[in-house]
């Protein structure tokens, strides 16, 4: 199947992580996989939600906002504050992103504090998320390194690093990374969320137009795996150039 980019039906788009992207926070980095474009940004703050500190829970805490700004499509979508609450395709990332973080990081190491992790969407060719895990990953160690720098943790609590794709059954072929328009079209559907040394952290798959199998489901990690080792290594290099 010939792609509208061009692209082979094993090939990620062309991904850019730009780290410090930001000044305020203490980790962030502008992520462009394609034409989807995502900032990420990690804050820290001292304290942990009140649930942690009644139920006696040590250590801290990472929690993920996410949001697409009205322009990231067209037509326009308006502020979700507008409807006075996140619509729940919203809170389904967020807690996605949280959950992805939390499973690379030592909350014991993090101490008595929360960060929180803000995503916003400034372009959406699909893979919003999955964009947003990826870029998220790389802004935490970046925000973690400087917590060190400022002598506010004496470890790096990172213990690996996550990053997530999409594949899609379209038109027959499975497709890694897909855009809007191959997005649209896919009978099934996935998001793999992976660590760098190949631990899955969470599938999500599900038939929009078909039925599919396990050979079906094990190709479709196969593929995404393939993927997520060449996030990971993007990752690490725009660490690398970050310092």
């Amino acid at each position: 199947m010939k792609r509208s980019d061009g692209r082979q039906a094993h090939e990620l788009r062309p991904i850019k992580i730009t780290p410090h992207f930001l000044a305020a926070p203490a980790g962030s980095v502008l992520i462009e996989m394609g034409n989807t474009r995502v900032v990420c940004a990690v804050s820290a703050e001292d304290g942990v939600p009140r649930w942690m500190r009644e139920q006696g829970v040590t250590g801290g805490w990472i929690t993920a906002e996410y949001s697409m700004l009205p322009y990231a499509t067209a037509p326009r979508k308006p502020r979700e504050i507008t409807k006075g609450r996140p619509e729940g395709r919203t809170q389904e990332i967020q807690r996605l992103i949280g959950r992805s973080l939390r499973t690379v990081v030592d909350l014991e190491l993090v101490g008595q504090r929360t960060l929180w992790v803000d995503c916003d969407v400034l372009q959406a060719d699909g893979g919003t998320r999955t964009a947003a895990i990826t870029g998220a990953s790389v802004a935490m160690e970046l925000a973690l390194n400087k917590l060190r720098a400022d002598g506010r943790l004496t470890e790096n609590p990172m213990k690996s690093h996550v990053a997530a794709v999409s594949i899609g059954l379209v038109g027959g072929e499975l497709l890694l990374d897909l855009c809007y328009t191959e997005d649209v079209r896919a009978a099934v559907d996935a998001n793999l969320v992976m660590t760098a040394d190949g631990k899955l952290v969470e599938v999500q798959a599900g038939g929009e137009e078909t039925l599919f199998t396990q050979r079906d489901l094990t190709r479709i990690l196969k593929l995404g795996g393939q993927g997520i080792r060449q996030l990971a290594t993007l990752q690490a290099k725009a660490l690398r150039e970050s310092r």
